[in-house]
């Protein structure tokens, strides 16, 4: 049996970037966020939504496949019970503890906000946390809303496994034929178009959970395909194969929507032809972004597979620090960006503070608090310190996958 240090490492790696994404959002402009540097580039916005077309469903597709290698089927419901108690105490204590520095922060820069921290704290409790007509919905959860969507999702997942497996038996293990390759590399493209041309123009993004159905729209239907594939011991060879022409053609759709966007903002000068006025340039526009959502996500598996499927020594430790760091990295973002910001330090210097400093807040943390007290573990989503390392006999904690050419279990 072979475990799936490739899913491993991919989890890592993109709950990482959250860290560059979320530190770039002080300073990218025309971007809100809890707080804004003095110093704001324009051309940030365009790596930055290189990587958000794909970072989110990422993370819920690596979620399902995650599912799919772990085995529940016969432990449906009491997989059900740990999960929630696992996802819910940290996101409670997030909501609690972790993120009322974010708001405080984000209340005195941008509100004029002078009481103290106990006063806040028991405004931010009562939702009392208003100005000028306008309130803000508190406690919220922030940057921990994929927990909140984590966990409906994988109930319903848990719900819907006798169809999910038996769509998935039906895939077979052998590597998609024509067919089914033309259906995988179009049929997901199709669907998510018809969320941005439909539903997003009428369901703004909200992270709210309710009524949030242009991101369930996007990310629900990736968690469950996630699952059904994630044995396919075909598919992922398939992907493996494809992972330079998927790259190609993610390439140029990011950049064809780029180029598009930066046409928007700077349209050349002179009088526009009556040619290009007719050409349906934000359906071209939506499409490109549709295109390379999805072909990123192929290219990113398949070279995740052909690259990162090792026992990297790393990887253990690592596995276990993101969750801790996800709950945290954010509210030491906008904590050190406001310490940092009146010193007037320059750029460049300025967001490398807020970057390293994330980091090093990220691993002390976790090093020496959180990892070592038994009572801290649950409330970051951590297993008990025993439950976490395997008997030396004991299969891996990474459900295992099916060598090449093998049926599973």
């Amino acid at each position: 049996m072979q475990r799936r240090h490739d899913i491993d490492a991919l989890r890592v790696i993109a709950f990482s970037l959250l860290i560059l994404y979320h530190s770039a959002m002080v300073y990218v402009a025309d971007w809100d966020f809890h707080i804004k540097s003095t110093y704001l580039a324009e051309w940030l916005q365009y790596p930055m939504i290189g990587l958000n077309r794909w970072r989110m469903t990422l993370l819920f597709m690596i979620s399902g496949v995650a599912l799919g290698l772990a085995g529940v089927e016969g432990r449906r419901w009491r997989f059900a019970g740990s999960r929630s108690v696992r996802l819910l105490v940290p996101l409670a204590f997030g909501m609690l503890v972790v993120v009322p520095p974010q708001t405080y922060f984000q209340v005195m820069t941008q509100s004029g906000y002078t009481g103290g921290v106990g006063h806040f704290y028991g405004l931010y409790l009562t939702h009392g946390l208003c100005r000028d007509g306008h309130c803000m919905l508190t406690p919220t959860w922030n940057h921990l809303w994929y927990l909140a969507y984590l966990l409906p999702y994988t109930l319903l997942l848990l719900m819907a496994v006798p169809l999910l497996r038996w769509l998935r038996e039906r895939l077979g293990d052998g590597e998609p034929t024509r067919l089914a390759a033309g259906l995988l590399l179009v049929l997901p493209v199709l669907w998510l178009l018809g969320v941005r041309l439909w539903l997003a123009p009428r369901y703004e993004e909200s992270h709210a959970l309710v009524g949030d159905w242009t991101v369930h729209a996007e990310s629900l239907p990736l968690f469950l395909l996630g699952y059904v594939l994630a044995t396919r011991a075909g598919f992922w060879r398939w992907v493996q194969r494809l992972r330079w022409r998927t790259l190609a053609i993610a390439l140029v759709a990011i950049s064809t929507e780029l180029g598009l966007r930066w046409l928007g903002h700077h349209p050349p000068a002179g009088p526009i032809p009556d040619w290009a006025m007719q050409v349906p340039w934000y359906t071209i526009e939506r499409v490109a972004r549709v295109i390379y959502t999805w072909m990123a996500l192929l290219a990113i598996f398949g070279w995740g597979r052909a690259l990162l499927d090792r026992p990297f020594r790393w990887l253990p430790y690592c596995s276990e620090a993101v969750f801790s760091w996800y709950i945290l990295h954010q509210t030491l973002i906008v904590a050190l960006a406001w310490w940092l910001i009146p010193m007037r330090l320059g750029a460049a210097l300025e967001a490398s503070l807020v970057v390293a400093g994330t980091i090093a807040g990220c691993l002390l943390l976790h090093e020496m608090l959180i990892r070592r007290v038994a009572w801290l573990r649950p409330l970051f989503g951590l297993k008990p310190a025993a439950a976490s390392r395997p008997a030396p006999d004991a299969p891996p904690p990474t459900a295992p996958h099916p060598r090449p050419g093998s049926r599973p279990a």
